[in-house]
């Protein structure tokens, strides 16, 4: 007798199809029978040890978060109800260019520096590898030998890459350094990446030109891998930043998916219909494009990502210097309020839509919140004083909101047949971004229920399939015979996010059961003890 069986569940299956009732059996981590109603009629149901009423919930595939910095959180935190508690069963990790594989000693160290706003500074893990291909090892054991809560994939970080080959100054790569790179990224591609991502707007992955972009694209290509960039502007240059990774990926053959692909700052107001002609024509001619999004309209980042990368040569010791000289730190300021850091993505910073959302230092608290503008008018300062001090005495640490977005853009992206969700959930800071917890029940609660901009089987295909095929997963995204059984069941007519920009850390309503591998990890709406999650490798 297989081990159960979901009843009477209403199957939304990844398809964007209709959906329809049926009983689904799982046994083994698989779906190994599906019993639709009408083929029921006058038949014996199916029957296993334990059987779950699912009358007046959808079953869907598990949520698959193709944008997650979850890279420490997972080894970590065996709860990660973070995600668990969306559906989430897949998180794609090594986003924006930087991350913890592969790495030597003194790179490792850097990493660690330039992005524990991200991550933490990860004191409490033992970072034992030191390639991809032992990373995802690492993941596969998990919490004290046990897994983790859900499963992984990874891109090889290009910004880590060339900080092991080139260091983090800002120059063309020799020919012996760009044949590194080439090596370093079909190591990782061998070792069980799903593809190569990038941060152009974080050092040390800026200062890389499109030729030496292109090449290591054509190795992710020949491994049937993709690209995912956070690319050079989303700002005064986005348009002109979209129109180089599709030319770069085209001339290297290689997939290409967009990171976060937002229209941001008052520039791009009501822009998004270009952005999307563009990819239109793009895909017209027979290029392989998608992209993720997450439903909100502000962004997150650190403080010290606003930076002109000329400020950020050479990693975080260089920058503090930098920030501690009274000339160079007046040209900084000049840099981000009068002329547009190319970190501010080339526009003049305002000072009252940038949030802290989280510091390193306990003591920087009472900045957590406010945004700057709201900290400098209550010490009766100037913002880029306050914003200079917290990046000095958190020692870049300190991350941040960004409220530049536009919902009319957001709308219209998240419509498109290429669109993927990703939450970009930063996990640190006592206030972090509500995408962390919130970003899958947001789109089925206000995107599908409320407000209608996706019907709720074309949403779930944004969210299971589509990315399952991105990253070619030939037996996840879909509820199929055989496939996976990575499973949601959630509530139509009451799932919503329970995160807020207040409350953040507040978890989701509506999802009373998720399976990772045939197991449940949400069971009545409370977290399991349960670790079913490994790496997923790249499929050859």
């Amino acid at each position: 007798m297989e081990e159960l069986v979901i009843r009477d569940a209403d199957v939304v299956d990844g398809s964007g199809g209709p959906s329809y009732r049926a009983d689904v059996v799982v046994d083994k981590g698989r779906i190994v029978s599906i019993v639709q109603e009408a083929a029921a009629a006058g038949c014996q149901r199916p029957k296993a040890r334990r059987e779950l009423d699912a009358e007046g919930l959808a079953l869907s595939p598990g949520f698959i978060d193709m944008h997650a910095h979850s890279d420490l959180a997972l080894l970590r935190d065996p709860d990660h109800s973070a995600k668990a508690a969306q559906g989430v069963t897949l998180e794609v990790l090594g986003q924006d260019g930087l991350s913890y594989a592969p790495v030597d000693d003194r790179t490792l160290a850097e990493v660690r520096r330039a992005i524990t706003g991200w991550n933490g500074d990860g004191d409490d893990v033992d970072f034992g590898w030191r390639s991809v291909g032992e990373y995802l090892d690492r993941l596969d054991v998990g919490f004290e030998g046990r897994g983790i809560a859900v499963n992984a994939a990874y891109l090889v970080p290009q910004g880590t890459v060339r900080a092991l080959a080139v260091g983090w100054e800002d120059r063309e790569a020799t020919p012996r350094e760009l044949e590194r790179m080439r090596r370093l990224v079909a190591e990782g591609m061998e070792q069980g990446a799903v593809g190569m991502s990038s941060g152009l707007t974080y050092t040390p992955g800026m200062y890389a030109k499109d030729a030496e972009l292109t090449e290591l694209c054509r190795v992710v290509a020949s491994y049937g891998g993709y690209y995912c960039p956070h690319h050079r502007s989303y700002g005064a240059g986005a348009l002109r930043a979209y129109e180089e990774m599709v030319a770069l990926t085209r001339e290297a053959r290689c997939p290409l998916h967009l990171a976060h692909a937002t229209m941001n700052f008052g520039v791009n107001k009501g822009r998004a219909p270009e952005l999307l002609s563009l990819l239109d024509d793009a895909l017209a001619a027979g290029a392989d494009i998608s992209l993720d999004t997450y439903p909100y309209t502000p962004g997150s980042t650190t403080l010290a990502a606003l930076l002109p990368s000329w400020a950020s040569e050479g990693g975080p010791e260089e920058v503090l210097k930098r920030l501690t000289d009274e000339e160079t730190a007046g040209r900084i300021r000049h840099d981000l309020e009068v002329v547009g850091a190319d970190g501010c993505h080339g526009v003049p910073v305002e000072w009252d839509t940038i949030e802290i959302s989280g510091v390193t230092d306990p003591g920087l608290n009472d900045h957590v919140g406010r945004t700057v503008q709201e900290s400098a008018d209550r010490r009766g300062e100037a913002p880029w004083v306050t914003a200079r001090r917290l990046l000095l005495d958190d020692r870049l640490g300190s991350t941040i909101l960004q409220h530049v977005g536009h919902e009319e853009n957001v709308w219209a992206i998240m419509r498109h047949p290429v669109h993927t969700g990703g939450s970009d959930g930063i996990l640190q800071g006592a206030k972090p971004h509500p995408r962390a917890y919130g970003t899958f029940p947001h789109y089925l609660g206000r995107y599908v229920r409320e407000l209608g901009v996706l019907s709720l089987e074309e949403c779930v295909a944004h969210l299971t399939a589509r990315p399952a095929a991105r990253l070619r997963l030939p037996d996840r995204g879909l509820v199929r015979e055989g496939y996976r059984a990575d499973l949601v069941l959630f509530d139509p007519a009451t799932v919503a996010a329970g995160s807020t920009f207040d409350s953040p850390r507040v978890l989701p309503t509506g999802i009373p059961y998720v399976l990772v591998d045939g197991r449940f990890v949400i069971e009545d709406g409370r977290r399991t003890d349960v670790l079913a999650g490994r790496a997923v490798r790249r499929t050859p």
